[in-house]
C-alpha cells in the first residue's frame, strides 16, 4: 500500500480489502504472463478444444484447429512452459489436458458448454 502520509484516503476499509485480496506481486505479474499467453487466439482456440476432449494428441488438434503439426507444437510447447497443459504419454502418443482446475474454469468461462449455453438461453 502506498505511504504516502499526504494521501487522503476516502475508504480505508475498502483499500485495506483491496491490500489484501491483491496478494503477492509476484503472482500478479504470473497470471498476467499467463493471460498473455492465452490472448493468442491460436493458442485460445488449442486450450477450448482441449477443455472438450479432455485429452487429445497433438495431430488431432492440428485437425481441430486447421493449424499444422508444427505450430501445434510450438504453441503446445508455450502452454506448457507457462503452466496452462500437461501431458500423459499413451504408447507413443502424448495426449495434451488442461493442467489443473484453474485453467479448465478459465477456458469453461470462455466458452461453456454447448448445453449450459442453450439452457441459459432460456432462461433468459
Amino acid at each position: 500500500m502506498d505511504n504516502d502520509p499526504g494521501r487522503k484516503l476516502i475508504d480505508p476499509e475498502r483499500v485495506a480489502a483491496a491490500v489484501d485480496g491483491l496478494g503477492d506481486r509476484a503472482v500478479i505479474d504470473e497470471w498476467a504472463q499467463r493471460f498473455s499467453v492465452v490472448a493468442d487466439p491460436s493458442r485460445l482456440a488449442l486450450l477450448v478444444s482441449i477443455h472438450y476432449a479432455r485429452e487429445i494428441s497433438v495431430t488431432d488438434l492440428a485437425a481441430v484447429t486447421g493449424m499444422t503439426d508444427t505450430a501445434v507444437s510450438q504453441a503446445l510447447r508455450l502452454l506448457r512452459a507457462h503452466g496452462l497443459v500437461t501431458t500423459r504419454r499413451d504408447g507413443r502418443v502424448v495426449r495434451y489436458r488442461l493442467a489443473d482446475a484453474t485453467v479448465h474454469e478459465l477456458i469453461h468461462r470462455v466458452r461453456p458448454h454447448p448445453q449450459e449455453s442453450a439452457t441459459d438461453e432460456s432462461d433468459r
